[in-house]
């Protein structure tokens, strides 16, 4: 059974990868034997996790990228390619959710940015390495999306409407790359990382209690198996899939 789960031999670029759920899915990859190449906007904060994951044994790049912009995305690909030679796991995890008040209030800025993190840079990324995995030895793509996407919330409804892009592209990447490559979609629910500073715990606690069936949110390591059952040959017949991760909410 462990070897379902070996990534020996791998290379994964995990988006967003310097913090929270990224992080957590960059350090599972390397532990099972993956190479991992850890992008975000911040250069440091991606070295940090890089020696991390070089304290494991593994190969790290560190590439500071905002996958909003497509000359980032194009530049973390040839990046990645320059050092490795290939990309056998693609994790599309960067994801921003800005604050606002009335919808009135979303600028046309903010609603981009959005759009571009959420979704444009995930199809572009997602695009030019399923390209090259589907015409070398395949691969997989994880998506990380949201129960905004199916559960629409107040003050969050550019980046539902995002994320509900992301589990479109996700089933249509699947039939774009395979069968070499396979695209799923994690879609995660609450979970108590770094954008859950900006949440009124007392508000959230009473909310999961009721709402969310293990009454909690999750910590970041608990993405990992899902990530791993993705990225590994444990889901040789999945694709095309959308898998709740949400504590039941």
């Amino acid at each position: 059974m462990e070897d379902l789960f070996d990534l020996t031999g791998k290379v994964a670029l995990v988006t967003g990868g310097s913090r929270g759920l990224g992080r957590a899915m960059a350090l599972g990859f390397a532990a099972h034997g993956a190479d991992v190449i850890i992008a975000s906007r911040k250069f440091d904060a991606c070295e940090a996790v890089a020696a991390e994951v070089r304290a494991l044994g593994r190969r790290a790049l560190p590439v500071a990228a905002h996958v909003g912009r497509w000359d980032d995305c194009d530049a973390l690909i040839q990046a990645a390619y320059a050092a490795f030679g290939r990309v056998d796991i693609l994790v599309n995890n960067a994801g921003m959710s800005p604050l606002y008040g009335r919808l009135s209030e979303v600028t046309e800025d903010m609603f981009d940015k959005v759009i571009g993190v959420n979704l444009k840079g995930p199809f572009r990324l997602s695009a030019v390495i399923g390209e090259r995995m589907a015409e070398g030895d395949g691969g997989s793509i994880i998506n990380v999306s949201s129960v905004a996407a199916v559960n629409p919330a107040p003050r969050s409804e550019p980046y539902g409407a995002a994320k509900a892009g992301l589990n479109n592209l996700t089933r249509s990447f699947a039939f774009a790359f395979g069968p070499k490559v396979r695209v799923n979609s994690i879609m995660a629910g609450p979970f108590l990382t770094d954008i859950s500073k900006a949440w009124d715990m007392e508000v959230f606690k009473k909310r999961a209690a009721t709402s969310i069936a293990l009454r909690r949110g999750g910590e970041a390591g608990e993405v990992v198996g899902a990530a791993l059952y993705f990225a590994s040959a444990a889901s040789s017949f999945t694709t095309g899939s959308v898998l709740r991760v949400d504590g039941g909410t």
